[in-house]
């Protein structure tokens, strides 16, 4: 195996240039495979208009066995390169999305969200013979079922999302306008050029600045210039020299975040856990001091071995908020308060500075 070369479109056959690239070398694989849509003719508009429809080479296949196989040997090669703890989003249709998805799940991949991109802007069914094809499915998978851990970043599609949860529906436009690739003729350049804002969550969801990302359907560059903007690593796979060649320069011309804005939100979980004691043994909170409800009515002890008391009944933080607030539970740190000149303030501040000093 050759060592690994970031930020390359590499030009040739997926099924061959995968298996140059080295083991557990890639920390996210984004896949637009074929959708062998299998057409059996033109599609026509109701004035006889012929639609742009996808029917190079590259999408046709002699029959669903040999698609299979085909899947399979990438997807194969693709859990192959992936880190231990990384992950894989696949694209498709309902022409191919089920049969991946079966691939995904026997190759050992343990399957983490279906994403329902719901497309804006959908070309209309001009035969009015099935309902309007409005979305498409992406896949995510970790690369296996044991996997304990893999990147998603909660906290930052949180805030992307106005401080509401990210939904497993997402509603974006299909490429059109400045953004979609022509050629020397004014055509569309590659027929399912996918938007940038698409890639772009994706990478916001599952990446962080400086991880590789592999695309082994590179087409004409979307995941690489999200990639580069957002201070990623890409490789690219791509057969078409015309593809590889837009890629490049499209690539060349995209401006990459500055470091400090590629910041995202932190999440609760990643951060060191501190133990109240911790806040007792920094001399922050001293035994005998006390404490406060949010409202300042009752007050507790702090005791030398980080338990609280109030009267007879002593506990932690978290239980003896919950006696006296007679709850199920508690969270100790937003419920407690300290005095300070600025008033009563949440013991979330002292362990905040505890965690400062620890990193």
């Amino acid at each position: 195996m050759s060592a690994l070369k970031t930020d390359v479109i590499l030009r040739g056959d997926c099924l061959e240039v995968l298996k140059g690239l080295p083991d557990a070398s890639v920390d996210l694989v984004f896949a637009d495979p074929p959708y062998n849509l299998q057409l059996g003719g033109d599609l026509l508009r109701p004035d006889n208009s012929k639609v742009d429809a996808v029917d190079d080479d590259w999408d046709k296949f002699g029959s669903f066995a040999e698609y299979d196989a085909f899947t399979r040997t990438w997807l194969a090669e693709c859990r192959r390169v992936l880190k231990p703890e990384g992950s894989i989003w696949v694209i498709g249709s309902y022409h191919n999305i089920f049969r991946l998805g079966a691939a995904i799940q026997d190759l050992g991949f343990w399957v983490l969200n279906d994403i329902i991109w719901r497309k804006s802007n959908p070309m209309p069914n001009f035969k009015g013979t099935r309902f309007t094809n409005a979305h498409e499915t992406l896949i995510w998978a970790a690369r296996a079922r044991d996997q304990k851990r893999y990147t998603f970043n909660y906290d930052a599609l949180k805030a992307f999302n106005e401080d509401v949860q990210m939904r497993s529906d997402w509603t974006l436009a299909l490429c059109t306008g400045e953004e979609r690739l022509k050629d020397a003729e004014g055509k569309k350049a590659h027929p399912t050029q996918k938007p940038e804002g698409l890639l772009h969550r994706v990478l916001l969801a599952a990446t962080r600045p400086g991880d590789v990302v592999l695309d082994p359907f590179f087409g004409t560059g979307t995941t690489g210039a999200a990639a580069r903007r957002l201070g990623r690593h890409y490789i690219g796979i791509e057969r078409d020299p015309a593809y590889a060649e837009l890629a490049e320069t499209r690539i060349a011309g995209v401006i990459p975040a500055s470091v400090e804005d590629l910041k995202v939100m932190g999440s609760k979980k990643a951060e060191p856990r501190v133990p109240f004691g911790a806040l007792v043994e920094a001399g922050l909170l001293r035994p005998g001091d006390r404490l406060y409800c949010p409202k300042g009515e009752r007050e507790a002890r702090v005791r030398a071995d980080g338990s609280l008391a109030v009267g007879d009944l002593t506990g932690s933080i978290h239980k003896l908020g919950a006696l006296l607030e007679n709850a199920p539970a508690c969270n100790g740190w937003t419920y407690w308060r300290f005095r300070s000149d600025q008033g009563l303030k949440p013991i979330d501040a002292l362990r905040a500075e505890v965690r400062a000093g620890l990193s």
